[in-house]
């Protein structure tokens, strides 16, 4: 503050106080220090943000903060850059929109205020409960695997459906919506993933089956190497289509970071995942007869799977093997 008023940029009034005038900017004036002394939140940002690069080799520093304190982070750039710290242009507020429940507000002034543990367990149960209805799903796990998977469902279905959405809006959390298993939700493209998993282990099993019957043949098949050439196999347009949206993660991944977005990724994941579905409902992949075409029909699943879980991972969502 003493540096800020020596150079001019700010002002100290007949009671003591210290201001910074920003009517310039198109703004107003801004108190720094009370009369006594003492600082307010902005004084103590300013101080905040020179300690921050200060002690850590950052580039760049994004306040995750709601979008009620624009102003306040419009000013904090301001007097940064005022007070010549090379940063401060560059200084970046995350302006978050409200979350809002079908029953009101999530605003604890109010009273109104929703306990993230309390919605997390009621996520989970209500996971667990759907989980319960699809017995012939998942026989054969022990309890503790049935609520581990509830957990991964349940949070992934609140983080899914908060996530998709533009930070920046305003947006109602359905809690019954996000736990569906069909449209753009997170347990359907966890799902999505756990059905390729499981068709990858059928793959594996048909394999080692394969694998023992040769071991335990008394004459064994020559080994032929494969053609040099590559052999050309004319691919469906579903496949190419899937194909086509495999290649779009990096763009969305990029676009993401580049914006501060995380619904690019959450959206793209869900539009793979219907893609993935569209595919598997069309084509066989462990019952195809032609072998070169189940072959890519494996190799098309297991990536679609692997960028799946790059994807939801990167969104702090875990995918599960079950479901």
């Amino acid at each position: 503050m003493e540096e800020g008023l020596q150079k001019g940029f700010f002002y100290r009034r007949d009671d003591g106080s210290v201001w910074a005038d920003l009517t310039s900017e198109g703004l107003d004036e801004k108190l720094l220090l009370r009369s006594d002394g003492t600082s307010v939140y902005m004084t103590q940002d300013i101080g905040t943000a020179k300690l921050r690069f200060q002690d850590y080799p950052i580039d760049k520093m994004i306040y995750v903060v709601g979008n009620e304190q624009n102003y306040h982070f419009q000013v904090l750039s301001i007097l940064l850059d005022k007070l010549g710290f090379k940063w401060g242009k560059d200084l970046v507020h995350f302006s978050y929109g409200m979350v809002e429940l079908p029953n009101g507000k999530m605003k604890s002034r109010e009273g109104t205020v929703v306990d993230a543990d309390d919605l997390i367990a009621t996520m989970v149960a209500d996971a667990r409960q759907m989980s319960a209805d699809k017995v012939n799903k998942l026989e054969g796990i022990t309890e503790e695997e049935a609520q581990e998977i509830a957990r991964i469902v349940g949070m992934g279905a609140l983080k899914y459906f908060i996530l998709k959405v533009d930070a920046r809006k305003n947006m109602l959390f359905n809690p019954e919506e996000s736990i569906d298993f069909n449209g753009n939700t997170g347990p359907f493209i966890q799902y999505t993933y756990a059905r390729i998993r499981s068709i990858l282990r059928k793959v594996e099993e048909q394999g080692a089956r394969g694998k023992e019957q040769e071991d335990s043949s008394e004459t064994k098949p020559l080994s032929c190497p494969l053609p040099l050439a590559p052999c050309p196999l004319a691919l469906a347009d579903k496949e190419i289509s899937l194909i086509q949206k495999l290649q779009g993660f990096e763009t969305a991944v990029r676009q993401a970071g580049t914006d501060y977005n995380p619904s690019c990724i959450a959206n793209y994941c869900y539009d793979l995942a219907s893609e993935y579905n569209r595919f598997y409902h069309d084509f066989s992949v462990l019952h195809e007869e032609d072998e070169k075409k189940r072959t890519i029909r494996i190799a098309l699943s297991a990536a679609v799977a692997q960028v799946i879980k790059n994807g939801m991972g990167l969104l702090g969502i875990e995918v599960p093997e079950r479901m």
